[in-house]
């Protein structure tokens, strides 16, 4: 297992193999489908982002509600395909990495391999786990969305797998 923290992902892309296991730490903002088509009409509109992109990670995930007892509620990755329309432009304006499960499109992995990303996976069906390794929750952006509003996390050794680098 490798340690990382979400600061280095851009230097130390170029020396992580697929099938690489990582634990990572550090920030990472949920997005799924309509807060991607909302920062996709910003980028293309010229207007700021709720968030910087350069060196971000985007875990395409939609928390369920948060327990009185808890940070946050399960948050399990959703499938990462459905992101593949605005997945590269976000490369281009500096993702580090995006966190997910499933296959990309060949545009995807071109993209990431391009710009020296990453696409990380996460275990689908382990929402509950994943809610354990988050210290801190934060919505940012398109709280009308509710699950799929933009929130900023901090996550303590998230388990992950590298899949394209």
């Amino acid at each position: 297992m490798i340690s990382l923290h979400t600061s280095e992902l851009k230097q130390v892309a170029p020396t992580l193999k697929p099938n690489d296991r990582v634990s990572l730490s550090g920030t990472v903002y949920t997005a799924r489908d309509a807060a991607h088509k909302r920062l996709a009409a910003l980028i293309k509109e010229g207007k700021p982002l709720p968030f910087d992109l350069n060196g971000a990670v985007i875990y395409y995930a939609g928390p369920t509600e948060t327990p009185p007892d808890m940070i946050i509620g399960s948050c399990g990755p959703t499938t990462s395909s459905r992101m593949d329309v605005y997945t590269p432009l976000l490369f281009q304006h500096g993702l580090a990495a995006c966190i997910g499960k499933g296959p990309r499109s060949n545009e995807v992995t071109e993209a990431i391999q391009l710009h020296g990303g990453l696409y990380l996976c996460a275990i689908g069906g382990a929402g509950a786990l994943a809610a354990i390794c988050v210290t801190a929750n934060e919505t940012v952006a398109f709280p009308e969305l509710g699950c799929e509003a933009v929130r900023k996390l901090t996550v303590k050794d998230l388990s992950l797998i590298v899949s394209i680098c």
